[in-house]
């Protein structure tokens, strides 16, 4: 092969780019990232770091559970810190404890690590938990927290030294005529190429794009400042908000109590998607978020309202040490109601793969496995 010859191409290098050339760089073949901006600094790197089997429904459970064991492999390899904190999902009035109770009841022979925990059971494991009205908790051992900014340029630095991949930033492709992908300098040959950036599967294929019935969900999250040294959060965080939003709770039929009640106490929450996660970065600071706005037509500035609801929740839930914040920021995600991935081949020799919707850390690196592994699957 000519230096401009690869066995894969993989255009976009957020997490979905990065599993697809993990996966196969580990087969041996040779493997090239285009990324069109000097690094990645899309949803990949705006997210809380979490790896959460726990929000995932048993179809997609043994999925997650192989992407985090991928991930606590890689942490060894590349070097990036990777906590197995487990989670905390908090109740504190009976309809959420109804909802756990049933979760546990109808999961606990399904693969997931979980029990119930009484409220002293909860504090013992978590000193920021609020202990008034405590009810009790989910405990979930799987969680594993990154910090997906130091994560990210470390897998790239590990794929680009120890694995062979070859890395084009600031290089956009324009245009794709399989076995070629150009830019609008340069073309290289592919076997195979990947499309796994929603940015140049609207550009690039902009007719699929627009039947895929994809839309974008954007997102509001915070940091807080440094918590003093040697302080630690433990488990990730949720409390009852969460139980209605990942679809790994959605069976259970005790959730209908607990979506009126939020519907009448909390309509400001359920008008931006509101539920409340933290997470704690390598250094130390506090994550906090999250809302979700979708459409096609999003709006770039930040609301202000939307990050007060989502700290006046996290205080009837948690405190810590420093609560103020440091940064704020907006992520935009593709999402496809319904399903966990969009894959489709457009042309022989190409493969999209796009819509993972916010759960791309926690999949994206099955999925990869299950793709390179088992070939393509087409979703018309």
């Amino acid at each position: 092969m000519t230096k401009q010859q690869f066995d894969i191409a993989i255009v976009g290098s957020g997490i979905v780019g990065m599993a697809t050339a993990y996966e196969a760089a580990k087969q041996g073949l040779k493997v090239a990232i285009f990324e069109r901006h000097p690094r990645a600094i899309g949803a990949t790197i705006r997210n809380f770091g979490m790896i959460w089997p726990i929000g995932q429904p048993v179809e997609t459970f043994d999925r997650a559970m192989r992407a985090r064991q991928t991930w606590l492999q890689l942490s060894h390899a590349a070097g990036f810190w990777a906590a197995k904190t487990g989670a905390l999902c908090l109740a504190y009035h009976d309809d959420e404890m109804a909802v756990l109770e049933e979760f546990v009841e109808t999961r606990k022979d399904s693969g997931y690590q979980i029990s119930l925990l009484t409220p002293e059971e909860t504090l013992a494991k978590s000193k920021v938990i609020n202990a008034k009205g405590l009810k009790g908790a989910l405990w979930s051992a799987t969680e594993v927290n990154i910090d997906p900014r130091e994560a990210t340029q470390a897998i790239h630095q590990y794929l680009r030294e120890e694995m062979g991949v070859a890395f084009f930033y600031k290089t956009a492709i324009t245009q794709i005529d399989s076995p070629w992908l150009s830019s609008s300098e340069q073309s290289w040959r592919a076997e195979r190429i990947y499309v796994c950036s929603g940015a140049d599967f609207e550009t690039l294929y902009p007719e699929i794009f627009a039947k895929s019935g994809i839309t974008k969900c954007k997102l509001q999250m915070m940091r807080t400042t440094h918590q003093p040294d040697g302080w630690h959060l433990g488990p990730t965080l949720c409390a009852g908000l969460t139980l209605q939003f990942y679809s790994a709770f959605a069976h259970c039929s005790s959730l209908d109590a607990v979506k009126k009640r939020f519907a009448t106490d909390l309509p400001a929450y359920n008008e931006w998607g509101i539920h409340v996660l933290v997470s704690q970065t390598s250094f130390g600071e506090i994550t906090i978020g999250d809302s979700h706005e979708y459409g096609l037509d999003l709006s770039p500035f930040d609301r202000t309202d939307i990050n007060q609801l989502i700290l006046d929740y996290l205080k009837t839930f948690a405190a810590f040490p420093r609560m103020e914040i440091a940064e704020t920021w907006n992520g935009i995600y593709p999402k496809l109601d319904g399903k966990t991935e969009f894959i489709a081949e457009p042309e022989d020799g190409v493969t999209i793969v796009n819509g993972v919707g916010g759960a791309g850390m926690t999949l994206s690196f099955g999925l990869a496995e299950e793709l390179l592994g088992a070939g393509v699957k087409v979703i018309a």
